[in-house]
């Protein structure tokens, strides 16, 4: 699992073997039920249990924006925010070659059908500050070009290499105040 260690994960499977008998079965059972329970929102592809998702049923929220993420865990960054109030759409990664990661890996198109779809005056492009995050903006704002959309890209006030799900409320409003048009 990402971020537990060697160490962690000793201490966590000696943890298990002292647990009152049944505490495996319940994290197993608990893990099948979030694999059950958890599915794509047809929307903005963020994982949710119903769909459409909560933010996306929300009509209190600004249908002209829409805010490009790499990852599930960067909705609630914003989320947490309170800076915004468009609505999302989740990538589920960024162009990463060396990874094998290309565009049609993404989930772009279902951008694309999106905005096709529906009355998007702005899309924010707020993939991480890396190479890969800048290289998926750039070919996403390329592939807008054609579309009558405002396209702007979060200011670069993160720090270059930070994973938004990482970063501070205040600094993430300021970037999200500052951005910019790409």
């Amino acid at each position: 699992m990402p971020g537990v260690g060697e160490k962690t994960a000793t201490r966590l499977v000696y943890w298990l073997l002292r647990a009152p008998e049944g505490t495996g079965r319940e994290i197993a059972d608990a893990l099948i039920a979030l694999e059950n329970g958890v599915k794509e929102c047809s929307v903005c592809c963020d994982l949710t249990p119903r769909d459409p998702c909560r933010i996306c049923a929300d009509p209190n929220r600004d249908p002209g924006a829409v805010c490009v993420v790499e990852q599930p865990q960067d909705v609630l960054a914003f989320e947490r925010s309170g800076e915004f109030r468009g609505g999302y759409h989740v990538l589920h990664g960024a162009i990463s070659p060396l990874d094998g990661v290309g565009p049609d890996d993404l989930r772009i198109r279902a951008l694309l059908e999106r905005l096709r779809g529906e009355t998007v005056t702005e899309v924010i492009l707020a993939t991480d500050p890396d190479v890969e995050g800048d290289a998926t903006a750039l070919y996403i704002a390329r592939l807008l070009k054609p579309i009558q959309v405002r396209v702007t890209r979060l200011a670069h006030g993160l720090s270059v290499g930070t994973e938004i799900e990482y970063v501070d409320a205040l600094t993430l409003a300021r970037a999200l105040q500052n951005r910019r048009e790409l």
